[in-house]
């Protein structure tokens, strides 16, 4: 598979404020640590490697042995798990929401994204060791932005009336989503694809999303963490009880939400007094200081002190929110950079206060690759009418225009027919005219008829041109649909098994996989042939 690069600027998909995260992330050096660069591991590795003890990485490496002990994993991810209790262990991170069979591609790409970064560290760093991460956001509550995916054409949804942290709904009801799924794909039955269908199943949804994912990536190291785990957030208690006492990541973001207002910055997230959410099986409620008293809707009212007790006693039914949850990631991991989308990167702007605060490191941050996938049928469309990759990002009407003023004029030009048909009717009158001069009449209605004649042709070659122009133009119209689906990346809504119609899986990831580059900033536009 082939593969170029476009400036995302170029491109003209992205917003200002994320063609700076990409390409001028020193515009924000004031909020971040040091811009984004592999020269930058360097001194992350040393700042992580002074805060992050190891009694901190046995306690990882046993969550993580505890939360893997009833998945295969395979021997890449169990010799990367193993190295976790050394302390030249690093990892790479990403996250994303449970999204149903993986969601939309990027959940793929972003994965990719760290392991192969992790693959380029190794390489300049040999006497270090780097494991992908995927961070599961299982405590996740927003149900209806991950309960479908798009496959060939098809929105399959999973339909559930179940509430709560995401990663804890049971999973009896999956059962028509499962039977969709494997009806997408009944040709291949002995395909990769049937062994990727056949591991998504699991006690609950975070169980099935681990399995999946592992599936797919357990071969390359990829390591996966579920936050929602009694002994990760018990280490993580003295981080919410100095919330709970002080409200202190509020008042950080506060700082620097005015100064990133300042520079023009559009803020992502909004903080909360209280950076908490209460959970359990079904609820997802707000931790909410009202008239000194922290309440929780529908689950009831807590003194400072009494929160507290709460929170040393049952650390698993609490939860932090968008502005903690990166601060916790940071301080149950010995992780040197997080990858992420343009808007989740940017809230990462506003964070970085609560990290001194806490003297942790904060990490480096980087957007992950973009890409658009080109499949073949996109890629016959456009050399069967000698269009270049790089028009697909024109505007539709523009691009349309372009085409019409370059190929319309020559086609429809009979000035130099009508010239010569002139000169042949005149030349016909003339012979007939001098043979009989009485037959003007008879030459005059054969003249006529003749141009009639003429006339059927052009007006022929001008239906078939205007033809022409329609299949050209609907195929314009079939190529940024199919692109650029609801005028957006169809990385956000496409997903990557689409491109799994053959049955297989490995080869699809693997052409991902060496196209995408951890260390480059263009988008990638991949070239099916």
């Amino acid at each position: 598979m082939k593969s170029m690069r476009i400036n995302r600027k170029e491109s003209g998909l992205f917003s200002e404020q994320q063609i700076k995260m990409v390409y001028e992330q020193d515009f924000y050096s004031d909020f971040i640590n040091e811009p984004f660069a592999i020269e930058a591991f360097e001194n992350q590795m040393n700042l992580k490697q002074e805060s992050f003890s190891n009694d901190s990485r046995k306690l990882l490496q046993k969550a993580l042995l505890a939360q893997n002990s009833e998945s295969k994993l395979c021997d890449a991810s169990q010799a990367n798990l193993n190295s976790l209790s050394d302390e030249n262990t690093f990892t790479i991170t990403t996250g994303h929401q449970l999204s149903l069979f993986t969601g939309p591609l990027f959940f793929v790409v972003k994965i990719l994204h760290v392991i192969k970064m992790c693959n380029e560290l190794q390489a300049k760093h040999p006497n270090k060791k780097f494991i992908p991460v995927y961070w599961m956001a299982t405590e996740d509550h927003d149900f209806e932005e991950i309960q479908s995916c798009n496959l060939f054409n098809q929105k399959i949804t999973w339909e559930s009336d179940q509430k709560g942290p995401v990663g804890r709904f049971d999973v009896d009801d999956f059962e028509e989503v499962r039977e969709k799924l494997n009806g997408l794909f009944s040709n291949h039955e002995d395909s990769e694809m049937s062994k990727v269908l056949a591991s998504y199943k699991g006690k609950n949804f975070a169980e099935m999303t681990r399995n999946l994912v592992n599936e797919i990536f357990g071969d390359k190291g990829l390591i996966i963490i579920d936050g929602d785990d009694s002994a990760l957030k018990e280490s993580f208690v003295p981080v919410m009880i100095k919330e709970i006492e002080e409200q202190f990541s509020f008042n950080a973001v506060s700082v620097a939400d005015k100064e990133l207002e300042t520079k023009g910055a559009k803020l992502q997230v909004t903080s909360r007094e209280i950076n908490l959410f209460y959970i359990e099986k079904g609820i997802r409620q707000r931790v909410e200081l009202i008239d000194g008293k922290f309440i929780v809707q529908g689950v009831g009212e807590y003194s400072q002190y009494s929160i507290i007790e709460e929170i040393k006693n049952n650390p698993k039914r609490f939860s932090p929110n968008v502005i903690l949850r990166p601060v916790y990631q940071e301080w149950i991991l010995p992780n040197l950079a997080y990858v992420g989308g343009a808007g989740e990167i940017s809230y990462w702007l506003q964070l970085k206060g609560i990290f001194d605060t806490l003297q942790l490191p904060y990490p480096l941050i980087q957007v992950r690759n973009s890409i658009v996938w080109l499949d073949t049928a996109v890629m016959g469309k456009l050399e069967k009418f000698d269009f270049s990759v790089t028009d697909i990002f024109k505007d539709i009407d523009a691009w349309k225009k372009e085409y019409v003023q370059n190929n319309a004029g020559d086609e429809l030009d009979f000035t130099n027919l009508d010239k010569q048909l002139k000169s042949l009717t005149d030349e016909l009158k003339k012979i007939i005219l001098g043979v009989d001069q009485s037959k003007e009449q008879f030459a005059d209605a054969e003249i006529t008829k003749l141009a009639k004649q003429v006339e059927g042709v052009k007006s022929k070659a001008v239906k078939m041109s205007k033809g022409k122009h329609e299949q050209v133009m609907k195929s314009m119209d079939q190529i940024k649909s199919k692109v650029f689906p609801n005028n957006g990346l169809q990385e956000r809504s496409v997903n990557f098994f689409q491109f799994c119609a053959d049955g297989k899986v490995s080869p699809h990831i693997n052409d991902l996989y060496n196209t995408l580059d951890p260390f480059e900033k263009d988008l990638i536009i991949l070239l099916a042939y």
